[in-house]
């Protein structure tokens, strides 16, 4: 999996394949062009998270579990607090998954 298809995962990624899988079975669209929606989504994406987003977090809670897999973190949080500059939200369970830049430079190759 190519780091910038974890995007994909995401509420936005997810409705996005949707109404593109509902418009290739359509014949709305092609394959290729649906193929093609999901690359430029997901280079967007990175391009959004790099260059517009500047707010840091702060999370504390209970690392439940944590793996290294294939140049992936994944941390599932438990009773988690996520502090912001103005706002600070409680969860139940957080999972997060980080990849190191630099992998995802090489993977988008």
């Amino acid at each position: 999996m190519a780091s910038m298809e974890l995007y994909r995962r995401s509420t936005l990624g997810t409705c996005l394949e949707a109404t593109l899988d509902e418009l290739v079975n359509q014949a709305a669209m092609t394959p290729l062009l649906a193929v093609k929606t999901l690359m430029h989504f997901d280079k967007a994406f990175e391009d959004a998270l790099r260059d517009r987003v500047t707010t840091k977090a702060t999370i504390k809670g209970h690392l439940h579990t944590y793996r290294y897999c294939d140049q992936v973190w994944t941390f599932v949080v438990e009773n988690a607090v996520v502090k912001t500059d103005n706002q600070e939200e409680h969860v139940d369970k957080l999972k997060i998954v980080a990849i190191d830049a630099k992998f995802g430079q090489l993977a988008s190759r």
